[in-house]
């Protein structure tokens, strides 16, 4: 038995990892980051798209508000390209430390909105539209008519946030 131990002890020399071991874990580490990379990436962009389009919906909802709140009119100054939140009937930001006024649209990081109000019928705005995109994004456009109602619909290609317009 002590000849045993004693030859388990003397056998010490091979400790260590081999150069070869060694790469072929950081190959196998390499190919792991090679597909979470990706994949990490198209999940931020797909978060970018969501954000544009939930800022659609809570603008809609402050637009409602709005319409409302002041004798059934819509606003009647259209927005082009916000880029930051911004009050949906006047141009006023609230102070620092202030809450936010009614008709206040919040925007996330990122996110351009163009509020477009519809024609005017005896000094009237009864329709509009609202759309967003999100530069961090794949690059859609989440736009809501009124005149349509229904959801924010999504436009993929030949996007023009100005005039809210694109190609489903």
């Amino acid at each position: 038995m002590n000849d045993i131990i004693t030859r388990l002890r003397n056998k010490k020399d091979d400790e260590g990892f081999t150069l070869i071991e060694l790469l072929v874990v950081v190959v196998i580490i390499g190919v792991l980051v090679a597909i979470a990379v990706p994949v990490y990436l198209n999940y931020r962009k797909g978060a970018a798209d969501k954000s544009a389009q939930s800022d659609v919906r809570g603008a809609v909802s402050t637009i409602e508000q709005y319409y409302t709140d002041n004798g059934n009119t819509y606003p009647t100054a259209n927005r082009v390209k916000n880029q930051a939140s911004f009050n949906i009937g006047t141009t006023a930001a609230p102070a620092a430390g202030d809450p936010a006024p009614a008709g206040w649209v919040t925007l996330s990081d990122k996110t351009q909105m163009t509020y477009i109000a519809g024609a005017a019928t005896s000094g009237t705005v009864s329709t509009y539209k609202v759309c967003a995109l999100n530069t961090n994004g794949s690059g859609k456009l989440y736009v809501y008519d009124s005149s349509v109602g229904g959801s924010v619909k999504t436009y993929g290609t030949g996007v023009n946030i100005d005039d809210c317009t694109g190609t489903a």
